[in-house]
């Protein structure tokens, strides 16, 4: 019985990465060709989430102080915007001296990189690699691609909190409307596929939140330790890039290993060492938590997911790759294998 079970998982699993990679892709070639469309599509999965952080933190406050749910939700978000500004008020000024010293910095930091580097023949050859990518203007257009936003930053962030607002002062009124475009016949799974993908981005938001406290202590904690600059800055950039797997750790390292390379080759050392160590710690810690209560992601398949919406959505693409992955891979799970393996029991 064992036996044979074993392998019918295996073979729903596989079908399943299968089906939700030829679904992304699917999407990744819909995006391209409305790219725009997709744009305003992650803003509002971005407004989303920070509607589902603020219902979250009214939930713990209904459940702690034994208060009313209305209540709750005005404490949230008063509470939230107390934090955030009295944060700035204290330490925002340390924050953007801490910022401009460290894009004053950076070019020099950049020169005694390249000198080092030209030293070796190793790094001789890196730089020369570097030159013809930025040369044929390939490399510039791919990270200009990558970090680029839908109206500019501030505006983006404007659109992301009202919508987050609009969706925290009255969440039922979208879910409703939403239930009502499904046919009679399969609103009761449309309301089921809404409660399991809200309950999957709050575990992976709350995932997130407790890597990105996680990874700024422990970061901030380390440099101070071996003495280096804008502990502050670097510790929250280090916090703040955790939210983009794979690819943000070593963005957020890059300036660190070259403030690091200032001073000494070893210190250099010690703080790539210090970054690989914090990941592989985090990687222990809260990747099983968030991993435990959300939809099993293929790493080959978030990787592809980052890239492709990366490419044709810029920051806000790298950013929500992971939750969009996963709430595909959660459809797929729902609305075809499950429907698959009961077919399959039945008969």
């Amino acid at each position: 019985m064992d036996q044979h079970s074993t392998p019918s998982k295996n073979s729903d699993f596989q079908n399943k990465i299968w089906i939700a990679g030829g679904i992304l892709l699917v999407i990744v070639l819909v995006a391209y060709l409305f790219g725009t469309l997709l744009n305003l599509l992650l803003l509002v999965l971005a407004g989303v989430l920070m509607s589902i952080y603020f219902h979250g933190c009214a939930d713990f406050f209904k459940e702690k102080l034994k208060i009313g749910s209305p209540y709750a939700l005005i404490l949230s978000v008063t509470l939230n915007i107390l934090i955030v500004g009295l944060f700035f008020w204290f330490v925002g000024a340390r924050l953007n001296s801490q910022v401009d010293e460290l894009s004053d910095k950076l070019p020099q930091t950049l020169e005694h990189a390249k000198s080092w580097l030209s030293e070796k023949p190793l790094g001789e050859k890196i730089l020369n690699y570097s030159a013809n990518s930025l040369n044929s203007g390939k490399a510039g257009s791919t990270i200009k691609s990558f970090f680029s936003s839908t109206f500019g930053i501030l505006s983006d962030l404007y659109i992301v909190v009202l919508l987050g607002l609009f969706f925290t002062a009255s969440p039922k009124v979208y879910r409703k409307g939403v239930i009502h475009l499904v046919p009679t016949k399969g609103k009761e799974t449309a309301e089921n596929l809404w409660d399991e993908l809200h309950q999957v981005l709050k575990n992976w938001l709350k995932g997130q939140i407790f890597g990105f406290f996680f990874i700024a202590v422990l970061t901030g904690l380390g440099l101070w330790i071996l003495g280096m600059p804008l502990v502050l800055t670097l510790a929250l950039v280090a916090g703040l890039l955790n939210f983009i797997p794979n690819f943000g750790p070593l963005i957020a390292l890059i300036p660190a290993a070259l403030l690091a390379l200032m001073q000494d080759t070893n210190t250099a050392l010690l703080v790539v060492g210090l970054y690989t160590v914090i990941q592989i710690v985090q990687s222990a810690v809260t990747q099983p938590l968030i991993q435990k209560k959300m939809v099993s992601v293929p790493p080959a398949l978030l990787v592809f997911g980052q890239v492709a919406m990366g490419v044709i959505a810029g920051f806000w693409g790298v950013l929500l790759a992971t939750p969009l992955v996963a709430i595909v891979m959660t459809l797929v799970n729902k609305l075809y294998v499950e429907k698959q393996a009961n077919q399959s029991e039945e008969n």
